[in-house]
């Protein structure tokens, strides 16, 4: 898992910022902390077993030699303490009925773009709040700041996802109103995002037709674990070779319970029904 992708190395910090807060560094808005595996319940223990042989030495890069020995690495816990915090998220959202909802895609799909357009239609209906999850830099807060929604921009650093703790601490930046809509953009990535539960009430997929239709069958854990699946850039099809009702099989394949949205957010097509969806499930 995360331990092969770069989340867990040494040093690795996390910034919390908001739209203007680029050079902040010492007036107690820029949040940083390290994302070492060992403390986000990510725990790992090792078992080193006896090999029988020539006696020989062999030594290792991290620093310290076993004699007839390999060292077998046993991944505990991986996700134990990201479901506790999760768990508390949600409870929170549920008492102030926030309807907390985690956007995923590969990078490209049009996730912040389907936030700018959803913030700007309906922000005189719904109160809106966004974090975004990127690696480095603020451009997509500050499109959404643009857009007229308050934002908290996480930027991971190596890590290639969001987890519930980072969601804590950008929702206490970010303190929502009651009966609001808390958007979160995760990282663009999917395979690690669908295993860390972030405390949503609904797993969001947004896949666009500029790629294959084959992707929920390539990425099906990501697929399993939503609730919604939005395709966008259907202004695009004439000129794709992208199959939607293929994709929609794939996709039900994995997720028979998955609801789907056609939607260009450039012309708008299929936003209306999005809209409808939005308001339906806060009681607007």
């Amino acid at each position: 898992m995360c331990s092969t992708c770069g989340c867990g190395e040494p040093g690795n910090e996390v910034t919390f910022r908001k739209p203007g807060e680029e050079n902040t560094e010492n007036n107690g808005h820029l949040h940083v902390h390290d994302h070492e595996h060992s403390h986000d319940g990510h725990q790992h223990s090792h078992e080193h077993v006896h090999l029988q042989g020539d006696e020989h030495n062999h030594d290792h890069s991290h620093g310290h030699t076993h004699s007839h020995s390999r060292e077998i690495e046993v991944e505990m816990d991986i996700l134990g303490k990201n479901n506790l915090l999760a768990e508390r998220n949600r409870g929170y959202f549920e008492a102030k009925n926030i309807l907390a909802l985690n956007l995923v895609s590969s990078p490209g799909s049009g996730k912040t773009s389907l936030l700018e357009k959803t913030i700007g239609d309906l922000k005189n209906e719904i109160e809106f709040y966004v974090i975004e999850g990127d690696q480095q830099t603020m451009n997509d807060a500050n499109r959404i700041d643009k857009a007229g929604a308050p934002v908290v921009q996480v930027n991971t650093g190596n890590g290639c996802h969001l987890d519930s703790d980072m969601v804590n601490k950008a929702v206490k930046e970010l303190k929502p109103e009651d009966n609001s809509v808390m958007m979160i953009e995760n990282v663009g990535n999917l395979v690690c995002p669908s295993l860390f539960d972030l405390g949503e009430a609904a797993r969001v997929v947004v896949i666009s037709v500029t790629e294959g239709d084959d992707k929920p069958l390539k990425y099906p854990t990501m697929f399993e674990s939503s609730d919604i699946c939005i395709i966008n850039k259907m202004d695009l099809l004439p000129y794709v070779d992208f199959d939607v009702e293929k994709a929609k099989q794939f996709a039900l394949q994995v997720n028979h319970h998955l609801r789907f949205f056609e939607v260009s957010v450039k012309t708008g097509e299929g936003m209306d029904a999005w809209y409808d969806w939005l308001k339906n499930e806060i009681g607007k």
